[in-house]
């Protein structure tokens, strides 16, 4: 194979590996014609026998060559055949089990049984590029090993967080490769019987040999690898589980028994041996050199940071490949591929409504994301539809973000005073936030939030500035504020709310030097473990910062709501209609009774009636 089409960034088709396996084919095909053909010619010779004695007219003859012999007992034996027969079923009771203990858990997957193909992939564009990479260099071993004089991998890790598609894309590799795949989760390998989990590895890997050798080549995945691969004692952090440092050290060894002999070399090589004994140097015979097995490892975690340090220096699993949650983009390619799936209304095919959906699922896997979609089909269900909408999927997200709907009967007064509360998270947010986007504002009990308003940037950002951690806090303090203003005293319900802007207050002060100190609260150790906001606010200075940040914010939301009280009236009488504003509804509202209250002013001025700013609490 030209080096250069090793270099491309496609699947290589025609590779050593199909080579390998056509061989290996053909050769199946030639033991299996000797095979029947050393059954074939007794049968035929038999045939022909009996047909010579039936032409001469020996009938009996003819007959006796057909007639095969019928095994019989020894006579008097049928008295001690049941005493055998129990015998032989305490044996099978007592030996089956630690026999079948050392076996190899794994399950085989033919290329045709995987289903799934890199371009089943999205949202992955440069995982998929590496893994392809991998897979060119597993595919062109050959090549790679004896034109080029390298080293070709052995085995590579899949990192990331769970239900980032890690065993999807492992399945889409050995599909692609036309390979058998050996799935195994790491817990099957374990045993209650001492030594049989380090049996278990030694059978998996005999089985990825004998598959290698077989068709050319094959790939082993290994699920939730730091079950059988955490870090040994003595070695940083241990895990102190018993047996722990033996099992390491099989995995370890296995790694590396790529190039084992076959039982069939090894008997040769051994009577070889033999022979040589009685030869000189100079006449020994030459021992067959191993085949070699051309197999792929593929580890799977979300905890790369517990394994053992052996298990990923060079020659083990020397590559890493990150597979992280997608970012906006790739969250947009894996909407596409689902919804092409699976029936959905046209205003989804709308590129606005599906970039907004990308935008609002910040931080989902791709198995969130398509469960969320599977979710909005049940929603579709329940109202008897056969399709799903856009009200669909945010029930959906609502429902899987913030928990079931359970509607209570609220005392009318307590009903009012969480519609103002959410009224007034909703309206800061509008007017101090404008870079987020208001999803739900809602006045129905959800898990333990008798309100709540869902939020989120309109751009994907992976960091934030002074002014957004400081337009957060005001949101946080929107309800409290409003209650007062309102009501002139404030509910329970702020509890929450006072938290988060406590933690993004104390973070402000201790992790991001944004309140006159550049002291970084990150860099104390503790022994007890605390986090930055506990260590902030236990420093009198610190705590005092952390105080007049949120007293500030406090003050700014008191004029910001003060001044637009008419905004969260018109929000709280849209909530105690309709308990629930999802989206545009809300922005609406707002917009609707903030035009209202420019055309009023207007028309006081032109009037002559000053402006006047009420002094006590509405």
């Amino acid at each position: 194979m030209d080096t250069l089409t090793l270099a491309r960034s496609e699947v290589l088709r025609s590779a050593d590996v199909a080579t390998a396996g056509e061989r290996a084919r053909q050769r199946r095909l030639r033991n299996l014609a000797i095979v029947l053909g050393v059954i074939a010619v007794p049968l035929v010779v038999r045939a022909l026998v009996g047909g010579l004695r039936y032409a001469r007219g020996d009938l009996k003859g003819a007959a006796a060559i057909f007639q095969w012999p019928i095994p019989h007992l020894p006579a008097g034996s049928s008295a001690y055949l049941p005493s055998v027969v129990l015998i032989l079923v305490l044996v099978a009771v007592l030996a089956v089990p630690l026999l079948s203990a050392g076996r190899s858990p794994h399950i085989l997957y033919r290329p045709e049984e995987l289903g799934v193909r890199l371009a089943d992939v999205v949202g992955a564009s440069v995982v998929v590029e590496e893994v392809v990479k991998t897979l060119n260099l597993f595919l062109a071993y050959r090549t790679f090993k004896e034109r080029m004089g390298g080293t070709p991998r052995r085995a590579v890790l899949f990192e990331g967080p769970p239900g980032t598609g890690k065993t999807y894309l492992a399945k889409a590799m050995a599909a692609e490769a036309g390979v058998p795949f050996l799935f195994v989760s790491s817990s099957a390998f374990q045993s209650m019987y001492y030594g049989q989990t380090n049996r278990k590895i030694r059978a998996y890997f005999k089985a990825l040999r004998a598959h290698a050798r077989r068709e050319g080549g094959a790939i082993g995945f290994i699920e939730e690898i730091d079950a059988i691969g955490a870090t040994r004692a003595g070695m940083g952090m241990g895990s102190g589980r018993e047996g722990i440092a033996g099992v390491v050290n099989e995995l370890l060894i296995q790694l590396q028994s790529f190039d084992q002999p076959p039982a069939g070399a090894r008997l040769q090589n051994r009577f070889i041996d033999l022979v040589n004994r009685w030869l000189p140097p100079a006449r020994r015979l030459r021992k067959a050199a191993p085949p070699p097995a051309n197999i792929l490892v593929i580890g799977a975690t979300n905890r790369a940071g517990d394994l053992d340090p052996a298990l990923l220096r060079p020659g083990r699993f020397d590559r890493t490949i990150t597979v992280d949650l997608p970012g906006r983009a790739g969250r947009r390619e894996i909407i596409d591929y689902y919804l092409a799936r699976k029936a959905h209304a046209p205003e989804l095919d709308d590129p606005a409504r599906r970039d907004t959906l990308a935008a609002t699922t910040f931080g989902y896997s791709p198995v969130m994301l398509e469960h969320l979609l599977d979710e909005a089909l049940v929603w579709a269900l329940r109202r008897g539809a056969g399709r799903l909408d856009w009200e669909d999927i945010q029930k959906a997200k609502m429902t899987e973000e913030l928990g079931l709907a359970q509607p209570v009967a609220y005392a009318e007064k307590e009903r009012r005073t969480i519609a103002t509360h959410e009224s007034g998270h909703a309206t800061v947010a509008w007017l101090a936030a404008p870079d987020r986007t208001l999803e739900v504002l809602s006045i129905i009990k959800r898990r333990s939030a008798l309100g709540l308003l869902s939020h989120s940037e309109s751009e994907e950002r992976f960091t934030r500035t002074r002014s957004e951690i400081e337009a957060l806090i005001r949101v946080a303090m929107g309800g409290m504020v409003a209650e007062e203003l309102f009501f002139g005293e404030t509910s329970s319900g702020v509890s929450s709310d006072l938290q988060a802007a406590t933690e993004a207050a104390a973070q402000m002060v201790g992790s991001f030097g944004m309140a006159g100190s550049l002291i970084s609260f990150e860099a104390v150790r503790s022994p007890g473990g605390a986090n930055v906001v506990a260590k902030v606010l236990a420093d009198e200075a610190s705590r005092a910062r952390v105080d007049a940040i949120l007293e500030a914010a406090r003050e700014d939301v008191r004029a910001l709501l003060y001044n637009n009280a008419t905004l969260v009236e018109a929000l709280r009488d849209a909530l105690l209609e309709r308990e629930e504003l999802i989206g545009r509804e809300i922005d609406a509202v707002l917009e609707a009774a903030h035009a209202a209250a420019r055309e009023q002013v207007l028309d006081l001025r032109d009037g002559g009636i000053p402006d006047v700013t009420p002094t006590q609490p509405l």
